[in-house]
């Protein structure tokens, strides 16, 4: 007994750094929770097709719905800061914590400011490019922004507030990590780990035949992921992690490493991976990721891409993408099959995403976007700000020009280079190829007029053919 409570104590001592560390947020609440909830759980997430593997096999057909009927269990994640913004490949694993969450469970977001610079090899033909350490800092506070964001959003536009949920933290594996020295770690963790076991793992043997092969650095990335479950098995009594199915050989090796040094047993559940209407995998790797932060995927943008949607994925991006009740989905899909030129399910699928991601704003941000492009409406246009008016048409040139008196529409197209000089550009306004604010306009000497050239945000949208945009902020003298 004296022997493990030194070793307990030695843990502790060990680790107090990551005691004392603050987490970017945690959400707490009263916890209560009756165990139909807990016995609805797994079945509604699998309904759902939310959840696609449990590890161990049987576990959860029995051990995992008994773990989660005992009480409140911690559920983990980890995300790896490659890149300054989660994407939608990401976002089911964040909908995956709040399931659980709002079933009154305490899960755990684990940015991994060490181990993105080991790199995971899962689901990569090379080695991802080295990143410095100011750079994973800097993706780390982008990603740690994302969550925060979603999980707030969940709480005030999704969350039943006469449900309690658990709670919700973030942290940095590197808290855990900084101290350690490579002796010390190979010394103490990796006499738990075999190379056989190791090696069989389907993301080394698919590199190892690979013509590049795999580093010694790529290899050891399974370790400091077991380890990741374990620490937090250790401090947060964590049994549960989840992972896509391309995390599973990662998921494998925690299970293994907690259940040979302290004899626990801990689950693993995957959650599916996913892709393009080509079968390709959404992310930045494969060139297609579509971005939470909004700096990078604008909020009409994530919008239109749900809406844009495949008719035959819908149904099941409606169970998986968003909280909508099964049974409301099934009544969308009828009014769908009955009406399908109005894509209710789609226009639903996009507004509940949305929602969740930017909340009511950027969903209502999302729709005067889609109103000014695709239905010229010019009442959405006068309400855009500039912001919002620089994300619709990200490539578009923004001009910040003085309103002089006499102002004609040839001087305005002139003065952005919209036009070339001469009588060619002048031609081109005198032949309808230029539009102000959705309307053609065909006389060059006609005078700018408020409310009509000039909305009352002070902007105008200035169109050269099909695609030429310009956006133009009159300044007043």
């Amino acid at each position: 007994m004296a022997a493990s409570l030194a070793r307990v104590c030695r843990y502790v001592l060990r680790h107090r750094s990551c005691f004392q560390q603050t987490t970017s947020f945690t959400l707490k609440c009263k916890f209560h929770r009756s165990v139909s909830v807990c016995n609805g759980l797994l079945r509604g997430l699998n309904k759902r097709g939310l959840v696609k593997d449990s590890f161990p096999d049987d576990a959860g057909h029995d051990r995992l719905p008994r773990l989660l009927q005992s009480g409140a269990q911690t559920v983990y994640c980890g995300f790896d800061p490659t890149a300054d913004s989660l994407h939608v490949g990401h976002l089911l694993a964040l909908i995956g914590l709040l399931h659980f969450r709002s079933a009154g469970h305490h899960v755990v977001a684990v940015l991994g400011g060490a181990t993105a610079q080991i790199g995971d090899p899962s689901g990569k033909n090379s080695e991802r490019e080295r990143l410095s350490a100011d750079a994973v800092e800097g993706n780390t506070r982008g990603i740690r922004e994302s969550i925060h964001r979603i999980f707030t959003n969940h709480e005030l536009h999704f969350h039943d507030g006469s449900k309690t949920q658990g709670t919700v933290t973030v942290l940095n594996n590197l808290s855990w990590y900084k101290d350690w020295n490579v002796v010390k770690f190979l010394s103490e963790t990796g006499r738990h780990f075999r190379m056989g076991t190791m090696l069989s793992r389907h993301s080394v043997q698919s590199r190892l035949r690979s013509s590049e092969g795999m580093s010694l650095t790529e290899f050891t990335y399974q370790a400091f992921q077991a380890y990741d479950f374990y620490h937090l098995n250790q401090l947060y009594g964590c049994k549960i992690q989840l992972g896509g199915t391309d995390q599973l050989g990662n998921l494998m090796s925690g299970h293994d490493f907690i259940h040979k040094v302290s004899g626990e047993e801990v689950y693993g559940l995957t959650l599916p991976l996913v892709t393009s209407s080509t079968g390709d995998k959404l992310g930045k790797t494969a060139g297609n990721a579509v971005w939470l932060n909004r700096d990078k995927t604008s909020p009409f943008e994530l919008y239109q891409f749900f809406l844009r949607q495949p008719d035959a994925s819908v149904e099941g991006f409606l169970k998986l993408f968003t909280f909508l009740p099964l049974a409301e989905v099934e009544n969308l899909m009828e009014q769908q099959r009955a009406d399908p030129g109005k894509r209710l399910a789609h226009k639903r699928l996009a507004a509940e995403v949305t929602k969740l991601v930017h909340g009511k704003e950027g969903l209502e941000s999302a729709k005067r976007c889609t109103n000014t492009l695709f239905h010229s409406s010019v009442q959405a246009l006068e309400e855009m700000s500039d912001s919002e008016l620089q994300e619709l048409f990200r490539e578009a040139p923004f001009h910040e020009l003085l309103l002089e008196p006499g102002t004609t529409i040839i001087d305005a197209c002139r003065r952005v280079n919209a036009i070339p000089d001469g009588p060619k550009g002048y031609r081109m306004v005198s032949e309808g190829a230029v539009w102000l604010n959705h309307q053609r306009t065909d006389n060059p000497e006609q005078v700018l007029i408020p409310k009509v050239h000039i909305l009352a945000n002070g902007l105008t949208l200035l169109r050269v053919g099909k695609k030429n945009f310009h956006i133009i902020k009159w300044l007043s003298l």
